[in-house]
């Protein structure tokens, strides 16, 4: 059971997190819950498409056998039904009014399906894998989805770029997805360096885009308008 909790524990952070971000015009919890659970059930077509395209691995050599794994088999799987489940659950929904809101879903997508990689890992692996993914695996997966949702809410938007910004939206996070994974299937140690260094990177990158479509919320204005309006009466 403490693994269990464990395994979630980052999870749960992670959407607490991005969910409070979302502070000027906060989405249903039920249509996030349905995020949640189509990131959950993408599970389902990955392992299928993995296994297949993990037949073709034996035909390269090397470090290229690395990457074929890293970048189509786990990358390509993962990110492909991670946006067709983002696309299906939201494009069209009423709810999606705001740029925000792509990284909003796309992260808590993300999150339904590294919660399920996440318990099968830790509860495989014990204590040290659960706090190690805790603060890579798991962190890394919600920046993929912050990529994903940030150029899917440009997207959304921006109509003349629309087709640009949907090919950026699912290449962008195969791309970070590839670099992470090749760098450790790769089983080079000196490259553990490179791998920390990688992860801080993806922190970073993500905190930056959350900020700047945060700022950029259609809602901004009104809130700090309230807000201070409240402090004004406050003070009186």
């Amino acid at each position: 059971m403490n693994l269990f909790i464990l395994s979630l524990a980052p999870v749960i952070i992670i959407a607490g997190y991005v969910y409070f971000r979302d502070k000027y015009e906060r989405e249903p919890i039920r249509l996030l819950i349905f995020a949640l659970l189509a990131g959950a059930l993408t599970v389902i077509p990955i392992l299928f498409l993995e296994q297949f395209l993990d037949k073709f691995t034996e035909l390269f050599p090397g470090l290229s056998a690395a990457a074929w794994k890293a970048f189509v088999v786990a990358g390509f799987s993962e990110e492909l039904f991670k946006y067709i489940a983002l696309y299906l659950l939201i494009w069209k929904s009423r709810e999606f009014n705001e740029k925000f809101d792509g990284i909003v879903y796309a992260v808590f997508v993300s999150l339904g399906f590294a919660a399920v990689e996440n318990v099968m890992y830790v509860m495989g692996n014990g204590l040290s894998t659960g706090i190690m993914r805790a603060i890579t695996a798991v962190p890394a997966h919600a920046v993929f989805g912050i990529t994903m949702g940030f150029y899917f809410g440009l997207a959304k938007f921006y109509e003349k770029e629309r087709n640009q910004l949907k090919i950026k939206a699912l290449l962008y996070p195969i791309l970070l997805h590839g670099i992470y994974d090749f760098i450790l299937f790769t089983g080079i140690e000196w490259l553990t360096i490179v791998f920390f260094a990688f992860v801080v990177f993806l922190y970073i990158s993500g905190l930056k885009r959350i900020k700047k479509l945060s700022d950029q919320s259609i809602y901004k204005t009104d809130f700090d308008l309230l807000n201070k309006k409240f402090e004004q009466d406050q003070n009186r």
